[in-house]
């Protein structure tokens, strides 16, 4: 079992909400696997708002 990612709650609650997956899910998530969904979303954000 990986130890909890060292980051805010609020940051795990806004990822949470845009992954749509429960904060405990955020938590326990493999670091490399987290900064694949964070560039997903930076990504997602970067189309959305060059539109």
């Amino acid at each position: 079992m990986s130890k909890p990612l060292s980051i805010s709650s609020e940051t795990a609650k806004k990822l949470a909400e845009h992954l749509n997956v429960p904060i405990e899910h955020i938590m326990h998530m493999p670091k490399h696997i987290l900064m694949q969904k964070l560039a997903q979303l930076a990504e997602k954000d970067k189309e959305e708002h060059s539109e």
